[in-house]
């Protein structure tokens, strides 16, 4: 057999062409160096389809059994690194079905009855990212988990509480780090959503058109594991939007991680200085010896931008394409991979992270009084006597720049000097005007009251068991 011969017979589509594929397009239009991935959904998704394949009486019980065999042994080469991944086969699907028919002859051409590449590979991508979401999830509720347990050891804990980035009001370091928890568990809730909707099998939709075959997709779908079967073969084989979908939850998933990460860097700088994290997650300088730096929240924060690039780019894959499958969804895979990597990663080392933060009460309080921070409570305390709210503004406004003159916080200003802005104001103001007073007064439904911390870090710790 001629040279020519022997790469012509190594495409599935061979017979058509009169010249072999150049090794530049080889290279630009081959796959199966990052798709290899797939193996498994591969592998998966093609044993459910023989077993449907033979119930059917499409393919004997003697081919099944061959294409069982001969999985198993394709499997336990994968698995142990001895199958031999070629680039003339194009991709993942190209390269176990050559295998297989090597091992087991006809039944493995037979194995292709009823089906596409462009339905097959809609089925492997399905597959695989299901099993990635639902690990993603476990790795959210252990990073949740973290800082629960952070937040529970930190409920009395004063921090100053900012907008602006300015001292606004008093905060429980716990509540603080409960709204990234809130924030994390809509996150979970939004991989759980989306699961659904990956979760429809697409096999039996073939090329574009469905197939003349008696295909029993429904049991395909219960055998996978699948919610239920796609109904418009065209959408099936063409349509990314479940990658896309996943994308845009990883991308918010990632921004909720960089705006921790940023805070992170902030209260561990020296200008700050309320936290501290663990050497293992840090670096130093090579030329300047005092350095500790956050390296692994700085670098989430920079991933973040690499995640939210990946959906810019699958949403821009997608916006112009004709139906039905197009070679360019091929390009879903890398940015699709690239994001379950990054975020399994980001996720893994963040909780480790944060169980490790050491925290620094004194300098977040010290922090806390530096901003008439209690200034707020002053004017609620003069809403209490009587006076309207925008009165009662008016009149702490005045207190402040007073006592911002005098180089001195609200609660050291005397009671002669405070009853002189409004003759209400009894002794009794300097418990609304401490940090903890003002701490254990918004004892309500989702306030920052340490009562209301530990009342939230237990209805954390029953949704997250």
């Amino acid at each position: 057999m001629s040279t020519n011969q022997l790469d012509k017979k190594s495409q599935a589509w061979s017979a058509l062409f009169s010249e072999p594929m150049s090794e530049l397009v080889k290279r630009y239009t081959a796959s199966v160096f990052f798709d290899k991935r797939l193996w498994k959904a591969d592998i998966q998704g093609s044993l459910a389809h023989a077993e449907m394949l033979q119930v059917q009486g499409l393919i004997s019980a003697a081919d099944f059994a061959a294409i069982q065999k001969g999985m198993t042994q394709i499997t336990d080469e994968i698995a142990s690194g001895q199958f031999e991944w070629k680039l003339d086969l194009e991709d993942v699907h190209l390269n176990i079905e050559a295998r297989l028919t090597q091992l087991v002859g006809d039944a493995g051409k037979r194995l292709h009855t009823g089906r596409s590449r462009n339905d097959q590979v809609a089925t492997d991508v399905r597959l695989w990212l299901r099993g990635e979401v639902d690990e993603i999830g476990v790795l959210l509720t252990e990073l949740q988990k973290a800082l629960v347990d952070v937040a529970e050891q930190n409920a009395d804990v004063i921090l100053p509480g900012f907008t602006h980035l300015q001292v606004a009001q008093p905060v429980a370091f716990g509540h603080h780090l409960l709204a990234y928890v809130e924030m994390f568990a809509r996150d979970a809730e939004r991989m759980v959503d989306l699961r659904r909707r990956i979760n429809r099998l697409p096999l039996g939709s073939a090329a574009l058109a469905g197939t003349s075959y008696p295909l029993d997709r429904e049991r395909v779908a219960r055998t996978l594991g699948f919610e239920g079967v796609s109904q418009n073969s065209l959408d099936a084989v063409s349509d990314r939007d479940f990658a896309i979908e996943f994308t845009a939850a990883a991308s918010l998933l990632m921004v909720h991680v960089s705006r921790l990460s940023e805070e992170l860097i902030l209260w561990m700088s020296q200008s700050f200085g309320f936290i501290d994290l663990a050497d293992r997650f840090c670096t130093g300088s090579s030329i300047m010896p005092q350095k500790k730096n956050p390296d692994v929240p700085e670098l989430a924060r920079g991933k973040t931008g690499r995640v939210v690039g990946h959906l810019m780019g699958l949403i821009t894959l997608m916006k112009g394409q004709p139906l039905a499958y197009n070679k360019d969804n091929q390009e879903d895979k890398e940015p699709l991979f690239d994001t379950v990597d990054t975020l399994k990663d980001t996720l893994r080392i963040f909780a480790e992270m944060a169980a490790g933060i050491t925290v620094k009460p004194e300098a977040m309080e010290r922090a806390a009084r530096k901003g008439y921070a209690t200034a707020t409570d002053l004017a609620d305390y003069l809403v209490k006597k009587g006076l309207p709210f925008r009165d009662a503004h008016e009149v702490v406004a005045h207190a402040v720049k007073d006592a911002i003159a005098a180089g001195v916080d609200l609660s050291e200003l005397p009671l002669d000097k405070l009853k002189a802005y409004n003759p209400a104001i009894e002794q009794d103001v300097y418990e609304v005007l401490s940090l903890r007073g003002s701490l254990n007064a918004r004892n309500l439904l989702g306030g920052t009251a340490p009562a209301q911390v530990r009342a939230q870090v237990a209805r954390h710790r029953a949704r997250l068991a």
